[in-house]
């Protein structure tokens, strides 16, 4: 791994509501993306349970300090020398309520950040198709940048893209790579994944990395898949163009950041203004 050279993988899943299981390929698929020379491997939100329906969803999550993805995942960190981004866990804060939570586990298995998503799931896509996340999730308050060999990551998840302020506060804090862990519903993914992707990387001059749910999961929700890589300048350099689960690796030079931003320095040219 060179100054600014940092391959990465991201890990699509089609998360179920067996935890064991879906910790199981989760960590598989990291281990192969280690093997293939990944240096992070980021995986999707939820990465270890998809529960749509409450009761039980309450009654299977555990807390941070009994939470077995959290030992899984961080002793195959160990085990393969790599950066893992667990994309989120759902957390049990409370017996009503859970915080949507990502991990950074760094090469020697500990956990050096934590961030719980801000903006909560509260729509009506359609007639048919409607979610209340804050009916289970409590939101965070805080942007979180953390260093990852030469990156420096903002974290964030899901429907945190749609709000732009939050990436440009991390990429003027000097995030290089924003990760937008997701489970984009099929409907808004086919509509809005790919231009709200490009447009965080284009308007912060950084690299976004986006691991996905995809496919139709037990619990009846689908996912749009398609995990995606877009450089600074706003191109996908790489990303799967299906919902099935695998593998997407692509290698950045993260002195194209530095070259988007010195282009365009837009990330420096705010001003305050008033709305009459």
């Amino acid at each position: 791994m060179g100054a600014n050279l940092f391959t990465i993988a991201l890990v699509q899943m089609r998360s179920s509501t067996d935890p064991a299981q879906n910790i199981a390929d989760a960590c598989d698929m990291i281990r192969k993306s280690a093997a293939r020379g990944a240096n992070l491997i980021c995986t999707p939100e939820n990465t270890h349970l998809i529960q749509t329906n409450r009761e039980p969803f309450l009654q299977t999550i555990r807390e941070e300090e009994n939470e077995p993805a959290l030992r899984a995942i961080g002793q195959v960190a160990q085990e393969t020398g790599t950066f893992v981004l667990i994309g989120s866990l759902v957390i049990k804060i409370s017996p009503e309520k859970a915080a949507n939570r990502s991990f950074l586990i760094n090469p020697a298995g500990e956990i050096t950040a934590r961030y719980d998503k801000i903006h909560m799931f509260d729509v009506a896509i359609n007639t048919k198709e409607s979610w209340c996340e804050s009916d289970y999730i409590q939101s965070g308050n805080r942007a979180v940048i953390a260093k990852a060999g030469p990156a420096m990551l903002g974290l964030s998840i899901c429907y945190d893209l749609r709000f732009a302020s939050l990436y440009r506060t991390l990429a003027q804090a000097g995030a290089n790579i924003l990760i937008v862990p997701a489970a984009f519903t099929r409907v808004t993914g086919r509509a809005h994944w790919e231009v709200l992707l490009r447009a965080r990387a284009i308007e912060c001059g950084a690299y976004v990395l986006a691991p996905a749910q995809g496919g139709v999961h037990e619990a009846g929700r689908r996912t749009w898949g398609h995990s995606m890589v877009v450089d600074p300048w706003g191109k996908v350099v790489a990303q799967l163009d299906h919902d099935e689960p695998g593998v997407l690796m692509a290698d950045l030079d993260l002195a194209k950041c530095e070259t988007a931003r010195t282009r365009i320095p837009a990330l420096s040219h705010d001003r305050e203004f008033t709305l009459s």
